[in-house]
């Protein structure tokens, strides 16, 4: 049975273990790199060893396994997963644990010893944005103890009860519509710090009503805006897509709003990659994945595009070689200055990095 044809619920936990999948791709030819002097800006991945998902453990070494592949990543931006939060405390200071975490691992590789990738050169955090003006006392310990390197805050606002539980730390419908959560989103636009948002397809809407509510901040939809392919969405493609395509229209009208794009290959868009017997090559891949990848790009132009690998979620139907080449396959088309905003810049600039396109070292 296929992870699309399990109960949605299960096919969100329908996860193979990082062993099963190295061993996977370690049997696949190797791709030639395409345009292998590209500067990459991977603009989202995690790191975490998480006793909620068995078998999920993917930390320093194993994501630098994965980036020694032959693309040119010059710097990552590490998104909260709820990993390394405090045991115990005061419950809003918890996820600091997670922010002291990343911001070790950060410090490991500006050491140099790992290799010329500035893995982590910024940091989406968690902060619960309900605590309204409260949350400066969060952000406020978070720059005091990850020496800058904090540039945004993520709140997972997936919500979708027909499909199970999604992993949503604050399940709510109406979160995005909570008057405290967005006097809470006004207090990090007023620190200049962005807000990244998980949320689904249907809820495209919801979030473009949230960016013009809080126009000052700057805002990252993650995943595309997540269009699904499992529950009562799995067989629903075509429908799928022309809604998804119909609402990101509607938001990309609003100029606060950036997209990361990647995502697909988790299991939620129930595009099949991970039940393959055989690993997808980049070519099937961008089959697949065009259609989002160039809607997004003419609806909100490269200037507020970025791509992201979600790794290691994302590896479940790719290696992190093959994605970055699909990625540089659907993108052959454009001009070379194009291609440097998708890869690098707009991340660059969004999270305010500050890294040098060619060495990856902070300008």
């Amino acid at each position: 049975m296929s992870a699309t044809d399990k109960p949605a619920s299960e096919a969100w936990n329908f996860w193979q273990t990082l062993e099963v999948l190295n061993q996977r791709y370690s049997q696949q030819p190797p791709e030639e790199i395409l345009f292998p002097s590209l500067a990459i800006i991977d603009a989202h991945h995690h790191l975490y060893d998480r006793a909620d998902l068995p078998g999920q453990r993917y930390l320093f070494d194993d994501f630098l396994a994965d980036l020694d592949c032959g693309h040119n990543i010059i710097a990552t931006v590490f998104a909260e997963c709820s990993t390394m939060w405090r045991a115990g405390g005061d419950e809003a200071m918890r996820p600091i644990g997670e922010i002291e975490f990343a911001n070790g691992v950060a410090a490991m590789s500006e050491s140099g010893r790992y290799g010329p990738v500035r893995v982590i050169a910024g940091i989406v955090g968690f902060a619960d944005l309900r605590l309204g003006d409260g949350v400066d006392r969060v952000l406020d310990a978070y720059e005091a103890r990850a020496g800058g390197r904090v540039r945004g805050i993520r709140n997972r606002a997936q919500y979708e009860p027909r499909i199970g539980d999604t992993g949503t730390l604050v399940p709510s419908r109406d979160l995005m519509k909570n008057p405290a959560f967005r006097q809470g989103l006004k207090r990090l636009a007023a620190r200049g710090m962005s807000y990244d948002s998980w949320h689904f397809h249907p809820q495209i809407l919801d979030f473009r009503d949230l960016a013009r509510a809080v126009p000052e901040a700057t805002m990252v939809a993650c995943h595309f805006s997540a269009p699904l392919g499992v529950g009562p969405f799995t067989g629903c493609r075509d429908d799928v897509f022309a809604d998804w395509k119909r609402d990101m229209a509607q938001l990309a009208q609003c100029p606060n709003v950036h997209v990361k794009l990647g995502g697909l290959g988790m299991p939620l868009s129930g595009l099949g990659f991970n039940d393959r017997a055989v690993p997808a090559t980049s070519q099937e891949l961008a089959a697949a994945w065009a259609p989002y990848v160039e809607t997004t790009i003419e609806l909100f132009g490269v200037d507020r595009c970025m791509f992201e690998s979600n790794f290691p979620p994302d590896k479940q139907s790719c290696s992190y070689q093959v994605l970055w080449n699909t990625f540089k396959r659907i993108t052959s088309g454009c001009g070379a200055a194009e291609r440097e905003r998708l890869f690098s810049g707009t991340a660059n600039s969004v999270y305010r990095l500050a890294i040098s396109k060619s060495t990856g070292d902070i300008a």
